[in-house]
C-alpha cells in the first residue's frame, strides 16, 4: 500500500481527521512525513496504529492506558503488563456498572412512585431528585407518603 493523506487514513482507520492530528500531537501515533506541499502521508502500520487505538477506546482503555499499551508493544514489553492493564480496566468498569446500577434503582424506585398525573407540584420524581445530595455516593428513593 502506497502512503495516503490523512483524510483517507481517518476514513480507513474510522475516526476524524481532527482524531488523527491530536493522536499525532499526543504521541499516539508517529509524526507522518510530509510530501513538499505539506501534506501528512500515512502507511499501513499507521492505519492500523489508528484502528488499534480506536478500539481501544471502545473498550473503555483511557488515552494514557493506550499509550502505556502501545510503549509496551513497541519496546517488546512483557504480556503480564498488559494484563495488568487490562484487570484495572475491568476493575473500573465494575465499578461504573455498580454505580449506574444503584443509579438506576433508585431513579425506577422514583419511577414506580410517580402515578404520572396531575400538576408538577409534589411529584415523587422532582422531590427526589431535589432531595438527592450532590456529594452522595448512591442515590435513594424519598419515603412514599
Amino acid at each position: 500500500m502506497s502512503p495516503i493523506t490523512i483524510g483517507a487514513a481517518a476514513r480507513a482507520a474510522g475516526v476524524a481527521v481532527d482524531t488523527v492530528r491530536y493522536y499525532e500531537r499526543e504521541g499516539l501515533l508517529w509524526r507522518a512525513p510530509r510530501t513538499a506541499g505539506g501534506y501528512r502521508l500515512f502507511d499501513l502500520a499507521q492505519i492500523e496504529r489508528l484502528r488499534f487505538i480506536r478500539q481501544a477506546k471502545a473498550l473503555g482503555f483511557t488515552l494514557d492506558d493506550i499509550a502505556e499499551l502501545l510503549r509496551l508493544q513497541d519496546g517488546g514489553g512483557a504480556r503480564a503488563q498488559v494484563r495488568d492493564r487490562a484487570r484495572a480496566r475491568i476493575q473500573d468498569l465494575d465499578r461504573k456498572i455498580r454505580e449506574l446500577t444503584a443509579i438506576r434503582e433508585a431513579l425506577a424506585a422514583l419511577e414506580r412512585q410517580c402515578h404520572g398525573r396531575g400538576p408538577v407540584a409534589g411529584c415523587p420524581i422532582i422531590q427526589g431528585v431535589q432531595a438527592v445530595s450532590l456529594s452522595a455516593p448512591a442515590l435513594s428513593a424519598p419515603k412514599e407518603s
